[in-house]
């Protein structure tokens, strides 16, 4: 029987912070927009978490306000003062 490890990004608001850092990382193109795929490509491909987390993530980030909400065109978003005073 194999044993299964707890996922580090199992915790809503751990994974909340992850994407805020890609978000800092990577330079925002006009008005401050931020492509999404400047944080899903890591995110999902570096850090290796399931799009469930990154789902859970990403929504728990613009509950706290942290992240605007994605752009209905699901193309940018806009990181929020709060999500930058996250990290000062």
């Amino acid at each position: 029987m194999k044993q299964t490890k707890d996922r580090p990004y199992s915790d809503p608001e751990k994974t909340a912070r992850r994407p805020i850092e890609h978000a800092r990382a990577s330079e925002p193109v006009q008005d401050g927009r931020i492509y999404i795929e400047r944080l899903n490509d890591p995110f999902l491909f570096g850090d290796k978490v399931t799009p469930a987390e990154y789902s859970a993530g990403l929504k728990y980030a613009i509950e706290q306000g942290w992240l605007e909400p994605v752009h209905e065109s699901g193309a940018f978003t806009r990181m929020a003062q709060a999500g930058k005073d996250l990290f000062a």
